[in-house]
């Protein structure tokens, strides 16, 4: 895992590149399912251990809403998408055509509506990093949790094993206009060992 820490500037922006280009497909698909205009911020990339990245989405004893994929194809892995609780209501809101209420119920039909942005979003990013590499990436069906964040951010929700813990974590922040209102979303990449040597041999080339 040390090669992911060394790699170059060029590199990482190879690598912000791409997620810019994912985050642009996610906001035009968001845009699409909500019937906003919705605009990105340039994501910022990071490349951290596992157990690093629950206290960079939120405090580990708040709740998240994460959408958990399995990518299959020519790249093994998984992807989480993950959003702060208020965020994910807010979105599901959205997506419903429904008023604004920040304390709102977060039932099955508002889970639903997160589990299908999930897909939507996540498949945005993965479209751009198939685009990037060349290669065939499919997700498998979403499933979603709502959970304190170090609960659901461990090797054990992830089936992830502790000898490939490195991940990529992309956030990006949607702003609709004419509001003052922003979603703050992750993405995170987690690939396996084989998956993550083409990754870095496909930036290495960038």
């Amino acid at each position: 895992m040390a090669d992911l820490l060394a790699l170059k500037e060029r590199q990482l922006d190879a690598l912000r590149e791409t997620a810019n280009i994912g985050a642009g497909h996610a906001a035009t698909a968001l845009s699409q399912m909500t019937g906003s205009t919705i605009m990105i911020t340039v994501p910022t990339i990071t490349i951290a251990a596992l157990e690093d990245v629950p206290s960079q989405i939120e405090d580990g004893e708040e709740p998240i809403a994460a959408v958990l994929m399995h990518m299959m194809g020519d790249l093994t892995g998984r992807t989480l998408l993950v959003f702060p609780r208020p965020t994910a209501i807010k979105l599901a809101q959205l997506m419903l055509r429904r008023p604004q209420d920040p304390k709102g119920d977060f039932g099955e039909l508002e889970q639903s509506a997160i589990k299908e942005a999930g897909n939507i979003l996540s498949g945005a990013y993965m479209n751009a990093l198939s685009e990037f590499m060349g290669l065939l990436l499919l997700p498998s069906p979403p499933s979603l949790a709502v959970d304190m964040s170090a609960a659901v951010l461990t090797t054990a929700y992830l089936q992830f094993g502790a000898e490939r813990d490195m991940v990529f974590a992309i956030e990006t922040q949607f702003y609709f206009q004419g509001q003052n209102d922003r979603l703050r979303g992750f993405f995170l990449l987690l690939p396996d060992v084989a998956s993550l040597q083409t990754l870095l041999r496909a930036v290495r080339v960038a």
